[in-house]
């Protein structure tokens, strides 16, 4: 049984939400857009997603930060922002491109563990991706054609377009991303494949089950057959990949809340507050207090 929930009051990262009204499915255009640090509203803060983010850079540069590490902005490029993710986009210069954003319900299975996959546990490819010269006016027609979507009324069919819409651009980015890995995976490839369908039951399943029995039952697999494809895909097991996961978890409430050490232990999956603690002790050599001192300050 999970232990209680730890008491409420205490201060989390901060949550972007869409706005509940309209539909999932946002297209903003980057036109000569510049900004720094502190905007007329204060400083650009962290925050936590509650829907995926592809931002499109076509010319430009600048920094973003995921989960508290740098991530230069380049141009021609596409950023994955996956939901869950802690981001702020701190600052920018000359960006022409686009920011797409959109909820899980514009997804299938696969779309979803395809856009975890890029910046999970065990994942080997870079959080932007090149896309090829020829291939940018496909995209930036692709993207127009999903902002001509959202400015459309809603109709029995809006939700089958955007999701097909969407569903090739997530394609597109796989396709893309393998090209710049350096091992080369066929898009075929049972092992990869097997990979990201876990990656998406990891996202949902990794607070309350960290036994490698409940992932290869839910995928109906071997627990042997569903080790060798994650070692095979990423290097690591699957009991690996869970704990990986846990720990990236408390990672970031460790910078970006000021819960307590057992309050983040149980959010991030640990029922034991001394065992996580030593186990964090092990992966980082020194405990969650002395992380979260040293790094307090960044963003």
């Amino acid at each position: 049984m999970p232990p209680a929930p730890p008491p409420a009051g205490r201060r989390a990262p901060s949550v972007d939400s869409l706005a509940t009204a309209g539909p999932p499915l946002q297209v903003v255009w980057l036109r000569d857009a510049s900004f720094g640090e502190v905007t007329e509203r204060g400083a650009r803060t962290p925050h936590r997603h509650d829907y995926h983010e592809l931002i499109w850079t076509r010319e430009g540069s600048g920094l973003h930060r995921v989960d508290g590490e740098p991530s230069p902005v380049t141009a021609r490029t596409l950023t994955v922002i996956a939901r869950g993710q802690i981001h702020v986009f701190e600052r920018g210069e000359r960006l022409w491109g686009a920011v797409v954003r959109f909820g899980d319900e514009l997804l299938d299975d696969r779309g979803a563990a395809a856009l975890r996959s890029s910046w999970s546990p065990g994942a080997s490819g870079p959080p932007s991706v090149p896309v090829p010269e020829g291939e940018v006016d496909r995209l930036e027609a692709l993207i127009e054609m999903l902002a001509a979507e959202t400015g459309r009324p809603p109709d029995g069919r809006s939700l089958q377009v955007e999701r097909h819409l969407l569903g090739v651009l997530v394609l597109w980015l796989e396709r893309w991303q393998d090209a710049t890995r350096t091992e080369r995976h066929d898009g075929g490839d049972p092992a990869l494949a097997l990979h990201r369908r876990f990656i998406g039951l990891l996202e949902r399943d990794f607070t309350d089950h960290g036994d490698a029995a409940h992932y290869a039952e839910a995928l109906r697999v071997p627990q042997a057959a569903l080790a060798r494809a994650l070692t095979a895909a990423t290097g690591r097991g699957t009991k690996e990949l869970v704990t990986e996961r846990r720990m990236l978890e408390a990672e970031r409430l460790l910078r970006f809340s000021d819960l307590t050490v057992g309050e983040l232990a149980f959010r991030a999956g640990f029922s034991d507050p001394l065992y996580f603690s030593r186990a964090f002790r092990r992966r980082h050599g020194v405990s969650p207090t002395e992380y979260r001192a040293r790094r307090s300050g960044e963003s």
